[in-house]
This record gives structure tokens, C-alpha cells and sequence, in this order.
């Protein structure tokens, strides 16, 4: 059986992807140091705790909140656990389907929350947004969500 020829980048789609790894290396850097720095939070301990701040009642069923942080169920598990030791979530069975465990955001994590989310969007805005022009971000998210879509991710709630 002979094996097909892999379809090798362009010249110009090996330049745009090296750019794109290393902007999926380094943002996600950048975001986390200034998180780390400013509230003592990694990013995804953000993203839980902006989830919850986010949802109605601030409260959330793990699963979605995980999609919504992008992490696995486990890895959600240890970071809640996290959160609940410093009093910034709490963790119980769902109400409407006891199968099903929720995370509710306390006062404290809400409070945190507030804390953190002006240093955070201003590091967004300086590193994503400051540099593009409108039309720029409007491409952004159309790239992105079709990129989303190529990872089989097109019904996350991201938009």
C-alpha cells in the first residue's frame, strides 16, 4: 500500500503558522505571569472564578464550567478544591439533579473577582486588542471560531 504525500505548508502558511505557535506559547504566558503577579491566580484559576462571576446565581455545574474554563473535569476538580480552601467557591449537589455537582461562587470569590479583573483586561487589551484595528478583531474572532470549529468545538459558549 503506498502512503499518499502528506499536503506540506506553503511557504506562506509555514510563516503564518510559526507565528500563530508562538503566539499560542506565548499569550497564554503573558497572561498567566500578570495574573500570578498582580492577584496570585494562574489564568485558569481566573477563567473558573470569571465563569462563575458570569453565570446566573454565580453558579455553575462543573462540567460547564469546565468547558467553559477549557480544562478537563480533573483538572477542574483539583483547582476547586483550590479555590475552596480559600474560600472562593463552594461545591455541592445540584439542586435539579443531584447526579450532577455545581460550584457556586462565594463573596470572597466574587470580591476576588473584582479585584482581579481590571489588571487582567488591561493586559488583554494591551497584548490582543490595543495592537489591532477594528476590522482586526472582527477577523480574530471569525479565525478563531473557525479554528474552534476545527478542533470540534463549535458549540463551546465562547462567543
Amino acid at each position: 500500500m503506498e502512503i499518499p504525500e502528506p499536503r506540506w505548508l506553503t511557504d506562506d502558511e509555514t510563516r503564518a503558522w510559526l507565528v500563530l505557535a508562538g503566539m499560542l506559547v506565548r499569550l497564554p504566558a503573558e497572561l498567566d505571569a500578570q495574573l500570578q503577579r498582580d492577584a496570585g491566580l494562574s489564568h485558569f484559576e481566573y477563567q473558573v472564578l470569571a465563569g462563575l462571576s458570569e453565570a446566573p446565581g454565580r453558579t455553575l455545574r462543573m462540567s460547564e464550567l469546565a468547558l467553559f474554563a477549557n480544562g478537563s473535569l480533573s483538572r477542574l476538580s483539583h483547582v476547586a478544591r483550590r479555590l475552596e480552601d480559600r474560600g472562593w467557591l463552594r461545591r455541592g449537589p445540584d439542586r435539579d439533579n443531584g447526579r450532577f455537582t455545581v460550584a457556586t461562587l462565594t463573596e470572597a470569590g466574587w470580591a476576588k473577582v473584582v479585584g482581579s479583573a481590571p489588571g487582567h483586561v488591561a493586559a488583554v487589551r494591551r497584548l490582543v486588542f490595543d495592537p489591532l484595528t477594528q476590522t482586526q478583531v472582527r477577523q480574530l474572532r471569525e479565525i478563531g471560531s473557525r479554528l474552534l470549529a476545527a478542533t470540534g468545538d463549535a458549540g463551546r459558549p465562547l462567543s
